[in-house]
């Protein structure tokens, strides 16, 4: 089995640049996924924001969950749940406008530190999107202008507590899905782990490492590549034991995006394939996704190809 990409950025300053590049470009054609190691983000903000995610769901959401399960009698299942996940979570939004002065249950010190983690993502998501800007030949801002729409991009935080589970053969702790959005950066716990993706019919394990960003495609960026490049289906395997913790940060396009494949690369490759992505509205795309989303990603490009119509563009004006 081949080994799960490891990118260290750093290696993108030196004589390794385009050795680097070039792991980040295979990555992105054959897996989906791959893994950051100094990336940027001093590792004492990201044991901060661990040590604080982890005393919040401590605090003030662990009771809820158990009280859930006992609830929904989650504890005495007999046959494989399928319609919900063994997991707590909340959201905070950060652009174009941030709800985090809004989210119940946080404190100061927590806000502070999470407005100031997700500015270093973004950051860091942005520069990500430059580089695959030039592993596909594309100029340097034009993602990121695709993503702009009329407000700016939608970038998230989905905060996530997985718990011992006592049933893991039958419940999920996150059923299998692709993402709907545009690149996801993912700090994730290093001692417990469940998050697998699948590759060649076979699930899997993203290792858990130390400071490292697991990052991972969503379904826009494989309609602006024409399927060059490829979001993955991935799943979270509930674990007997520990609590894993998850901050999944989404910089998805804004809700009213045009999403189509990029022209440069459809006439880069109109001797072997042609458009077979559709174009459409970011928003009109995530209404979609919201009930579909532990399915096959492909049926949702069939169905936003049905009702595919003269979507208004502007030009893309890249910087």
């Amino acid at each position: 089995m081949e080994n799960f990409p490891i990118i260290n950025l750093e290696k993108l300053n030196g004589s390794e640049k385009a050795a680097t590049m070039e792991m980040i470009k295979d990555a992105c054609e054959n897996w989906g996924f791959f893994e950051l190691v100094n990336h940027g983000i001093p590792h004492e903000v990201m044991d901060t924001v661990e040590k604080l995610t982890k005393g919040h769901y401590k605090k003030c959401m662990e009771q809820r969950f158990k009280e859930l399960v006992a609830s929904k009698g989650l504890e005495g299942v007999q046959a494989e749940v399928t319609d919900m996940d063994w997991v707590c979570t909340f959201f905070l939004r950060h652009l174009p406008v941030s709800n985090i002065s809004e989210v119940p249950d946080l404190d100061d010190q927590y806000r502070e530190v999470m407005r100031d983690f997700a500015k270093r993502l973004e950051n860091l998501a942005e520069e990500l999107l430059y580089l695959l800007c030039e592993n596909l030949g594309l100029e340097k801002g034009y993602l990121k202008n695709v993503f702009y729409g009329s407000k700016g991009p939608n970038f998230g935080t989905k905060v996530s507590n997985y718990s011992p589970c006592p049933k893991p053969d039958l419940i999920k702790g996150l059923r299998a899905h692709t993402d709907a959005g545009g690149i996801i950066l993912l700090f994730q716990d290093d001692k417990v782990s469940g998050l697998q993706l699948l590759k060649d019919g076979q699930w899997i394990d993203v290792p858990p490492m130390r400071h490292s960003i697991v990052v991972n495609l969503g379904d826009q960026l494989e309609v602006i590549t024409n399927g060059k490049y490829k979001s993955v289906m991935h799943r979270v395997v509930a674990q007997k034991d520990g609590t894993r913790m998850s901050l999944a940060s989404f910089y998805n396009p804004g809700s009213d995006a045009v999403i189509y494949p990029a022209p440069a690369l459809v006439e880069k490759e109109a001797a072997e394939s042609k458009q077979v992505y559709p174009k459409f509205v970011f928003d009109d795309y995530m209404k979609l996704y919201a009930g579909l989303k532990f399915q096959a990603k492909e049926p949702r490009f069939e169905a936003m190809k049905s009702i595919e119509s003269d979507v208004k563009m502007d030009p893309i004006v890249t910087a």
